[in-house]
């Protein structure tokens, strides 16, 4: 029971029961065991029978009882495929965020899809797959889970269990619970309905899995978010877990708790699509996805496509239910305050980005770019943008030219490049703004960069402190002087002419908070 319940596995006990001849018999045949009196015999059997009656209370998840020698000769061990394990379904999926009762925004989102009414067939043999939280603060729960209960139930579409569901399985059982929460919405709008549906409503809840895992266990699907050791597993941990998350113990000044960020540490090659938190906009963190984009708080309701990836949402009618806490524009998972971790860049890694889908970067050219951030450049957190540039060409064979133009393009259109945009650059100066909420704060880095606190009169060169100290303080700590050690750095002097925000801009009378102004020898 204990390894069970370190694993996350749910125990099974194979009970041999048998005769007494037999295991005296057997015991004689032992060498060790050939002088062991007939009683202790009996008495063993009667400590088994008795303890039969209360193996199942113990939290073991089935008990097999094997009566007679031929019974355990007979026997087949035969592996069973645990409820959540759906790897065998490789989709394609739909899978829809939180839906808490909106209706009439399910049936739009779920057209828009392509899935009909009804049963909810897709031509194209798409799956729908529902996260969880149906019910509550909506218009139209009985609705909702109507239609979702018809689409399961004529294999259209999946559903996990959310902890609204949880709640609401718990008051149809006559348990006493409180009706907050939009709770108490539902069970008005129940009374409505017959005991027929009330009763079939029960046992969809009650016949839920905690999370799914599908496509082969690329995909895992459940309410509240599940770390990698999770994954597949069955135990009395792993279902809460996937119904409320994990918070951090704290309380936030609206009064809910405050739910800790896990997705910051998955790292988990399977991808994990999940709800529960609000967010206006979903985005992909380390492998995870929130689809609630609070749909019956005014938002949106939003679907993902997989395996194409797509997102797919429908704007909400109107505000169903005034939210505690606002929508937010910090998504789960944000990484700001956090400490860097050297697993997210070292080695191979595969990046999701916005507009190029998933990019893999080898593990040379990312140590070489964490050899060069980690040295010279500040916390990648604080970077508005990385300038964009282009690889040089081929030296050229022109003599007097380091690159030519003509070769350029050759090589571009060599390359597959069909269209090239060519802007004008300055290679003197390069400027990187940084927008940030708290202007008492002073930037610190390197001894390579210049940094101007607002407000200034006058570019001067600032102090900065050693590198391995806090890169914000809120007052002038004791530090040490600027020091350039690498040529062709803008160096500080005392001349104006050269340190003064006009000579490098002419246009910018004075700089913005957080400006990093850098002086470069110009390249050929």
């Amino acid at each position: 029971m204990r390894l069970a319940r370190e694993y996350d596995v749910l125990p099974i006990a194979i009970v041999l029961d048998l005769p007494e001849a037999v295991c005296a018999e057997r015991n004689a045949a032992r060498p060790d065991r050939a002088g062991m009196p007939r009683h202790v015999i009996k008495r063993h059997q009667r400590e088994l029978r008795r303890s039969l009656r209360g193996l199942e209370r113990e939290g073991l998840r089935k008990v097999h009882i094997l009566r007679g020698a031929e019974e355990v000769e007979r026997a087949e061990v035969v592996t069973e495929r645990r409820y959540n394990d759906l790897t065998h379904l490789a989709g394609p999926f739909d899978i829809i965020g939180d839906v808490h009762g909106c209706r009439s925004e399910l049936d739009t989102l779920l057209a828009g899809l392509g899935y009909a009414d009804g049963d909810g067939a897709h031509p194209e043999g798409r799956t729908a797959v529902f996260v969880g939280d149906l019910v509550d603060r909506g218009p139209d729960s009985p609705g909702v889970l109507r239609r979702v209960m018809r689409m399961v139930g004529a294999g259209s579409a999946l559903c996990v269990p959310g902890n609204h569901e949880n709640k609401l399985g718990r008051w149809l059982k006559g348990r006493n619970v409180q009706l907050t929460h939009g709770l108490a919405e539902t069970v008005e709008q129940l009374a409505k309905e017959d005991d027929a549906f009330c009763e079939r409503v029960g046992t969809f809840i009650g016949g839920l899995v905690s999370h799914d895992v599908l496509d082969g266990g690329k995909l895992v699907v459940c309410h509240a978010g599940l770390p990698e050791k999770y994954d597949g597993r069955t135990s009395g941990r792993v279902r809460p877990h996937a119904l409320y998350g994990d918070t951090t113990g704290e309380t936030d000044e609206f009064g809910l708790p405050v739910r800790y960020p896990w997705a910051e540490d998955y790292r988990g090659r399977a991808a994990v699509v999940y709800g529960h938190t609000p967010v206006p906009n979903t985005s992909w963190i380390n492998n995870t996805i929130c689809l609630d984009t609070g749909a019956v708080f005014g938002g949106k309701m939003t679907a993902l496509r997989w395996p194409e990836r797509e997102l797919v949402d429908v704007p909400a009618e109107r505000v169903w239910y005034e939210p505690v806490k606002p929508l937010g524009t910090q998504a789960p998972g944000s990484r700001e305050g956090r400490p860097l971790d050297l697993a997210d860049v070292h080695g191979r890694r595969v990046v999701e980005t916005r507009h190029m889908g998933r990019l893999a970067v080898r593990e040379e050219n990312a140590a070489a770019a964490l050899e060069v951030m980690s040295r010279f450049a500040v916390d990648p957190r604080l970077l508005a943008c990385l300038p964009p540039t282009m690889a040089p060409t081929a030296t050229s064979r022109e003599e007097g030219f380091l690159e030519h133009p003509a070769e350029a393009f050759a090589q571009y259109r060599e390359d597959g490049v069909a269209q090239v945009v060519c802007e004008e650059s300055e290679p003197g100066v390069d400027r990187l703004r940084l927008q940030r909420e708290h202007r008492e704060h002073r930037l610190v880095d390197a001894p390579q960069r210049l940094v101007v606190p607002q407000p200034v009169q006058r570019f001067e060169p600032e102090r900065v402190l050693p590198k391995r100290q806090r890169p914000f303080v809120a007052e002038e700590p004791a530090a040490q002087p600027l020091q350039i050690r690498r040529p062709g750095v803008l160096r500080a002097t005392d001349d104006p002419q050269v340190l003064t925000p006009a000579h490098l801009d002419p246009g910018l009378d004075q700089p913005p908070l957080g400006v990093v102004y850098e002086r470069r020898e110009p390249r050929l």
